[in-house]
């Protein structure tokens, strides 16, 4: 697959996670880390009472059961769905505690009705806003999933959705189709700013609520990152990894004495019109001494 290529752009679902594909990504420790990240930023924003009693929830396009395992980790029962046998083969292989159940979500979730405490999705839903064979029609696929959701889900009750849009129309397909069978909720993005760290979570409630998800990185700061690594993720869940490039000896071509890279007032120019385009607002406007060499002090 390509370095840009969506996931679901290549082939359905239950072919794409086929068994060498679902044992490539359980194994992957940085997948893991990432799936364990962001089902944590899901249970924040679901928003669970802090009573300690351990609840049941629904995990939507569970996988081989990595974002399981983070809500075992924090105390609560899980059911997952997911329509890939080959990643619900390892998932029993790897004996995680909650219970796996193989279907398709554009059929409606095939639950008894308002049993769960709450639901989350992690890189799944996006799916559906694919056509993946002639019989498909993602806005009836939506609609037959949010419907069977809100159906399932306890009197008010949370599920929070992270998914990656291809674009803004399938951003709004999937809200409208929520909105329309009767959730209330929107969209919440976290780090709106910054193209390496913005996630997308839709952040749906049964019944009315005063709750109001916050969401993080909106003052235009980017999400911490280790020191040694840049962990990025693409459209439709990929990795990419940077920073990890051995040093290389010697002063690296174009560099000064100190064997720091000479910037140009062209390289200055560009770097001050791509902080403005993310949002960034303390920039300093743009005079003929910028990128001027200053004379050193007495």
């Amino acid at each position: 697959m390509g370095k840009s290529e969506r996931p679901e752009h290549t082939a359905p679902p239950d072919i794409f996670y086929n068994e060498d594909e679902a044992r490539k990504y359980t194994t992957n420790t940085r997948m893991i880390a990432i799936q364990e990240k962001l089902t944590q930023r899901a249970l924040e924003l679901l928003a669970l009472p802090p009573d300690g009693t351990p609840r049941l929830l629904l995990d939507i396009g569970c996988g081989s059961g990595l974002s399981g395992e983070a809500l075992t980790d924090a105390g609560h029962a899980w059911l997952g769905l997911d329509i890939s046998a080959a990643m619900l083969d390892v998932a029993v292989e790897r004996e995680v505690e909650g219970d796996v159940l193989l279907g398709d979500m554009g059929q409606g979730v095939p639950l008894r009705q308002g049993c769960f405490d709450g639901a989350i999705s992690i890189s799944a839903v996006q799916w559906l806003c694919n056509a993946d064979r002639s019989s498909h029609q993602p806005r009836k696929r939506l609609k037959a999933f949010f419907e069977s959701l809100y159906r399932c889900l306890a009197r008010g009750a949370r599920a929070v959705l992270q998914v990656y849009p291809e674009n803004s129309t399938q951003a709004e397909m999937m809200v409208a189709a929520a909105m329309k069978v009767g959730f209330s909720g929107g969209l919440v993005v976290d780090y709106p700013h910054s193209t390496r760290a913005k996630k997308f979570f839709l952040v749906l409630m049964v019944g009315p609520s005063s709750y109001v998800p916050q969401a993080k990185g909106t003052d235009g700061a980017d999400e911490p990152m280790s020191e040694d690594e840049d962990v990025e993720m693409e459209d439709g869940g990929q990795v990419r990894v940077e920073g990890r490039q051995r040093k290389k000896h010697g002063k690296p071509k174009g560099s000064g004495k100190s064997g720091a890279q000479l910037k140009t007032k062209g390289w200055v120019l560009k770097k001050k019109a791509q902080m403005r385009g993310k949002g960034y607002t303390a920039i300093p406007v743009d005079t003929k001494y910028t990128a001027r060499k200053r004379k050193k002090g007495f």
